[in-house]
């Protein structure tokens, strides 16, 4: 896809937000049970089930999905998107693109051993490496854009708000 096949695509999109704000809210969910023992979740995804459990460094053993690698995945497919998207509109050729979500977890916070640390992934870097003939101050807007649309990039910057309530009895 090029620039203008991309606008294009977008323009009738972003007239309509601008006329009426109400119809760019689009609804998202995910949904998740416990199906099985253990201390587990199975989060229902596009491409089917995925059974999250403990990380190791918090007494998995390695043989589940871990929610903190599945959220620099849910980064990365975003972020590559909103790059691709990005450079299209930008019209910066990019032959190929390879990408690293890298964060740390200090799992003293998340077991509740030292009140100080802090619970959750911190110095998250996503690290695209491009194949492109684009110069140094195209990549940096590049990136700053990318980092600026990024859905998942900006959420992680808000906390979520929890609820936990029961259900109605079955039967």
């Amino acid at each position: 896809m090029n620039a203008a096949e991309l606008r294009t695509l977008q323009a009738p999109l972003k007239h309509r937000y601008r006329d009426d704000p109400g119809t760019a809210c689009a609804p998202m969910e995910a949904r998740a049970t416990w199906t099985d023992p253990g201390v587990t979740a199975t989060v229902e995804t596009w491409a089917g089930p995925v059974r999250a459990g403990l990380h190791p460094f918090t007494g998995g053993d390695g043989s589940d999905a871990c929610s903190g690698d599945m959220l620099l995945q849910a980064l990365l497919g975003c972020a590559g998107v909103t790059l691709r998207s990005v450079a299209t509109a930008m019209g910066i050729e990019v032959r190929s693109a390879s990408f690293t979500a890298r964060g740390q977890m200090d799992a003293r916070g998340t077991l509740g051993v030292a009140k100080d640390a802090p619970v959750g992934m911190r110095d998250i870097e996503v690290v695209a490496e491009l194949d492109t003939d684009a110069d140094d101050t195209a990549l940096e807007k590049l990136a700053s854009l990318t980092e600026r649309y990024c859905v998942v990039a900006q959420t992680l910057a808000v906390t979520p708000h929890f609820t936990v309530r029961k259900t109605a009895p079955v039967g």
